[in-house]
């Protein structure tokens, strides 16, 4: 597959996760030679599956691998020292 057919993908992929119901703008998807690489932070993992769903569906045939990882929205379990 051409890298150009893979970066049209790419962005067709970078259009869906920003439009639809998820509007995940998060995750940078990039081509790294033949690769799509997937790399950011979601909210839940709830969020990280439609990623990884919508990611399959517009990457079908495409070689790719993810990197979402979730981010921890909770309160610090100790204080902040000052100096």
């Amino acid at each position: 597959m051409s890298t150009d057919i893979i970066e049209y993908r790419i962005e067709h992929l970078r259009d869906r996760l920003a439009r639809e119901e998820l509007a995940e703008l998060g995750v940078r998807v990039e081509l790294h030679g033949s690769r799509a690489v997937l790399r950011g932070c979601v909210g839940d993992e709830e969020r990280r599956a439609a990623v990884l769903r919508i990611a399959g569906e517009e990457l079908a045939g495409v070689d790719w691998y993810a990197d979402v990882s979730l981010s921890r929205s909770c309160p610090p379990d100790h204080a902040e020292e000052l100096s």
